[in-house]
């Protein structure tokens, strides 16, 4: 099995035209991005939709194992909304590693209003990719 970057990811690929096209930030150790949700990415009225930020948690975990040169998939994550976010009102989506052993990685992930309020967070166990199932990216 391979697992290949076309750059169609819907949080950070370059050539999904539907996607959110995010930039990430890696200091060695965390990984961060930030978005402005738009009227488009709503679940009720005026509030994002919990998917929309809960796809956000996951993407920023799974980013940070792959900067750190441990790719890997989500097998399980533990997701708390803890205040509606309004369309408009950017946030911070930031992750860090709290345990690395041999097949599993297990991070941290939150969401942060400019105001300092966590919007949401996430615990999330990531599956090391092994020798058989490897990365590439896509070449036209």
């Amino acid at each position: 099995m391979e697992l290949i970057d076309d750059h169609y990811c819907f949080v950070c690929g370059s050539r999904n035209p539907i996607g959110l096209n995010l930039d990430f930030h890696f200091d060695g150790k965390t990984i961060k991005t930030d978005f402005v949700p738009k009227k488009e990415h709503q679940g009720y009225y005026n509030i994002v939709h919990g998917g929309i930020i809960s796809t956000l948690l996951d993407e920023v975990m799974v980013k940070l194992a792959i900067e750190l040169g441990m790719p890997a998939v989500t097998a399980q994550m533990d997701i708390r909304l803890k205040k509606a976010l309004n369309v408009g009102k950017k946030i911070t989506v930031s992750a860090e590693i709290i345990r690395d052993s041999r097949k599993v990685i297990e991070a941290y992930a939150k969401a942060v209003a400019d105001d300092g309020v966590i919007v949401a967070d996430a615990k999330g166990k990531l599956v090391k990719i092994t020798a058989e199932i490897q990365t590439k990216e896509y070449r036209d």
